[in-house]
């Protein structure tokens, strides 16, 4: 329940965070809480997940794609995830998410959500990969598309890094996997 708590602070502070542009960064800043946490006393797996959803949120609410979303039958969907845990987060410690849309190709976006300690250590990183689905033609619309309707008049996206190439191969496999029912 708390979670929804979260998404409506993010929300409703979303103006006092300004239009999100493209090749940004959403910030959002976070305590660890009891119902956060596992039986290690540190921020549970499952609930990085959750809060970088927070951040994705964020990013659709300022840049206009939750209000165009509603109005057009759109949803953006995430496809897959990866994430590398490398320092905990403790019961009570401040963090920052900072999730960023890294490029796209095609109907696939990648996004970066990074975990920051007070001190600026990165505690863990989430690639993922989305897209935009359209209910009423029943297909993932092509993310330059999304970006005109948005307003993105910034250069094209880069290329995949190494990394990205590597999580989005892996990411396709598995859905190669589970589509066959394997």
């Amino acid at each position: 329940m708390y979670v929804w708590f979260r998404l409506l602070r993010v929300a409703a502070t979303r103006n006092r965070r300004g239009p999100f542009q493209i090749g940004g960064e959403s910030r959002l800043s976070f305590r660890c809480l009891p119902t956060d946490v596992d039986m290690n006393l540190h921020l549970n797996n499952a609930r990085y997940m959750m809060l970088a959803d927070l951040g994705r949120m964020d990013i659709f609410f300022r840049c206009g794609l939750m209000r165009l979303a509603r109005k057009r039958g759109w949803a953006p969907l995430l496809g897959g995830l990866q994430t590398a845990f490398v320092r905990e987060i403790r019961l009570w410690q401040r963090f920052e998410i900072v999730s960023t849309i890294e490029t796209w190709a095609g109907t696939n976006v990648i996004g970066r959500h990074r975990f920051l300690l007070d001190d600026g250590t990165t505690a863990a990183i989430i690639l993922t990969t989305a897209g935009v689905y359209d209910f009423r033609n029943r297909g993932f619309l092509k993310m330059e598309e999304v970006m005109a309707e948005i307003g993105h008049t910034a250069p094209p996206p880069r290329e995949p890094s190494e990394e990205e190439r590597a999580f989005t191969a892996v990411h396709r496999d598995l859905r190669r996997i589970a589509k066959n029912g394997r």
